[in-house]
This record gives C-alpha cells, structure tokens and sequence, in this order.
C-alpha cells in the first residue's frame, strides 16, 4: 500500500509537470505566432505603403506637362507675333513666311500632344497606384483623363502617341514636294498607310467598347 502511494505521487507530479510544460508550450506558440503575425503585419503594411514612391513619377509627369505647355505656348505666340508684318511682305515673302508659320503651328499641336500625354500619364499613375481621384468620378466631360487599368492607361497613350507620329509625319510632308511619279507614289502610300492606322486604332477602340 505504501509503494502504491508513492507511485501514486510520483505519477501525480509527474503529470503535473507535463501539464505545466504543456501549457508552457502553447504559451510559447502564441507569444511566436503573436510576434510573426506582427511582424507579417509590418512588413505588408511596408510593402503596401511603398506605393507612394509613384508620387515622384506623378509629380514629375506633372510638372514636365507643364513645361511642355509652357514652352509651346511661348512658341505660339512668337509665331503669331513674327505675322505682325505679314501684310507689308511681297508674294514670295508671304509665301515663305506661310510655309513656316504652317511649320510652327504643326510643331506647337505636336508640343500639346507631348503634354497631355505626360498628363495623362501623371493622372494614370496615381489612379492606378495611389487612389481613385474624386472629382474625376462624377465627371463625365473628360472621360479620357479616367483610368481605370494598366491596359486602358496604355490604350489612351497609345492614341496620343499615335496623333503625334501622324502630326510628325505632316510636319515633314508638308515641306515634301515631289518630283517624279515614283515620288509622288511613295508620298501617296504614306498618306494611306498613316490612314489605315487611324482606321485600325478606331475599330480596335469599337471592339473594346
């Protein structure tokens, strides 16, 4: 009886033991998982913030739209200040001052076009990365300057690059004169292809929408 109760004992502490151990662990395993999560948490709420180092891009796009139409509207008004005198030139010389303010003027579309496309992208960017802009949502009137993918912000570059390929090209056409039939066949075959570009834009446009 004697040995019974001390085994009895001993099993007693020993389970004691164990159960103390056992909820020793588990306190552990809550204090490491407790540590993990928060560690988890600050590392995702880092990622999540890295975010708004897109600010830079935007700010930047921003302010270069800016300086682009600065300039062009600098240029503008040079161009139309150089017509002050137009009326006292003879034909040739209001011929050629014709030729080049037609050359500026294709120039300063061509500036406007490089500066809403940084717009664009500057807007883009930050709806993409950053939030939703507010007063962009009840507006209806600028539906292009709304970017709700990397896809459609890329669609509506695309556009804008392809007006200033197209204005580029009538820069430089407009100063072409042709000589030959081969020439004037080449002229011809750039006039259709820079057509066949605006179509094919516009029907890929029609079958998203």
């Amino acid at each position: 009886m004697a040995n019974e109760k001390i085994d009895e004992k001993v099993n007693e502490k020993a389970s004691g033991q164990f159960s103390e151990q056992s909820e020793g662990d588990v306190k552990n395993a809550c204090v490491d998982a407790r540590s993990n999560s928060m560690a988890e948490k600050v590392f995702e709420n880092f990622l999540w913030n890295s975010r708004f180092v897109v600010l830079i891009a935007v700010v930047a796009s921003l302010l270069t739209a800016f300086a682009l139409f600065y300039m062009t509207s600098i240029d503008v008004y040079y161009t139309i200040a150089h017509l002050s005198h137009y009326h006292a030139l003879d034909d040739a010389g209001r011929v050629e001052l014709k030729a080049l303010t037609v050359a500026h003027v294709v120039a300063s579309v061509d500036g406007f076009l490089l500066g809403a496309i940084m717009l664009i992208f500057s807007l883009g960017l930050y709806e993409l990365f950053i939030s939703k802009i507010g007063p962009a949502s009840g507006n209806t009137s600028s539906k292009i300057l709304i970017i709700n993918s990397l896809d459609d912000l890329k669609d509506k570059l695309a556009k804008v690059i392809l007006m200033i390929l197209i204005v580029m090209f009538f820069e430089q056409a407009i100063f072409l004169k042709p000589q030959e039939p081969l020439e004037l066949l080449y002229y011809a075959l750039a006039i259709m292809l820079v057509a066949l570009a605006l179509y094919f834009s516009h029907k890929a446009y029609e079958s998203k929408h």
